[in-house]
């Protein structure tokens, strides 16, 4: 009697052991990020790779350890709430939002899911987040604030004669937008007149380009995401024109744009990957800070562009410890 009882107290252990241990199996969950961009340019997929090779360094290996979801909207920003849907209803457990348009769009979906943005140049002028330092709500990511007065201090520098600047934009992307007040007011400080050529697709930029390249001394960008997807041809019509084309990000000099001061946008991806991987360990988005990337930034100069104007940079930039050669 005594090990029958044994038997079927045993065998009653046995079986609350394997239920217990299927429920467990059972809320193991492989977390889901889905990934967004507006359009695919060198900054963006830069920012992307570097984004899931620092999370698979930090341990999530596609596939295995973590699910995503890549989506690209194509340049149109009415496909953006159409991605975001869709990554609802997949029951994504981050959204990574990768340009200050994608992250608008997310951010409509931040009450239920966590959002991580990338490349934002004013995530409080975007109405993202409540401030820097406390974002609030379920939203947080990294900042490529442009640093408008060091760039255009860089062109000064090399030509101390520049007396007109172009800003090439696409009045429809708000970080421009907000870059464009910060050109003007460093403009107007310096003696610089600031004329504006905008386009909201490259046909219309390409026109723009044209009219601005027989008018300024230089021309200037920030980080625009319409502008940066056609760099190649923009960059061609600066340089037939004879005049220097500054940009807002490193990947637009590899791209074509004669120089920059910034970060390397490698940063803003890894970071990026370091934030999801607080959210996906517990912490919530709205109190991790903004990461703004300001300090240690490097000068980015096109070589080829370079030599193909005939440019000679002053000593001062030849000898700076940030000073780096692209294409050399």
């Amino acid at each position: 009697m005594k090990k029958t009882s044994l038997k079927v107290l045993s065998a009653l252990c046995l079986s609350a052991t394997l239920v217990s241990g299927c429920s467990a199996a059972q809320t193991e969950k492989t977390p889901k990020i889905g990934v967004a961009q507006i359009v695919s340019h060198t900054s963006l997929n830069t920012i992307r790779d570097a984004f899931v090779d620092q999370m698979e360094t930090l341990g999530y290996k596609d596939g295995e350890t973590v699910e995503y979801n890549f989506a690209d909207a194509a340049g149109q920003p009415s496909n953006l709430n159409s991605i975001m849907s869709q990554f609802a209803d997949e029951q994504s457990d981050v959204i990574v939002a990768i340009a200050t348009p994608t992250a608008q769009s997310a951010a409509n979906e931040a009450e239920e899911i966590p959002v991580v943005f990338s490349a934002v140049s004013d995530p409080v002028g975007a109405g993202l987040v409540q401030s820097l330092d406390k974002p609030g709500g379920n939203i947080t990511g990294t900042s490529d604030e442009v640093q408008i007065d060091q760039i255009v201090a860089l062109a000064k520098q090399i030509n101390p004669d520049l007396k007109t600047l172009g800003f090439l934009y696409n009045a429809g992307e708000a970080n421009s937008v907000s870059n464009l007040e910060k050109a003007k007011e460093y403009c107007k400080a310096n003696g610089i007149e600031l004329i504006e050529g905008t386009g909201k697709d490259m046909t219309e930029l390409q026109s723009s380009a044209s009219v601005l390249a027989e008018k300024v001394d230089a021309m200037f960008s920030p980080n625009d995401n319409t502008v940066a997807s056609g760099m190649a041809a923009l960059s061609k019509i600066a340089l037939d024109a004879g005049i220097p084309y500054y940009v807002g990000a490193d990947s637009m000099v590899q791209d074509g744009g004669f120089a920059t001061v910034g970060i390397n946008y490698e940063e803003l991806g890894r970071e990026t990957a370091n934030m999801v991987d607080e959210i996906l360990k517990g912490k919530k988005a709205g109190d991790i800070p903004v990461k703004v990337f300001k300090d240690g930034l490097n000068i980015y100069v096109n070589k080829a562009y370079m030599d193909q104007l005939k440019v000679t940079l002053p000593e001062a930039i030849q000898n700076d410890d940030n000073l780096i050669m692209v294409g050399e």
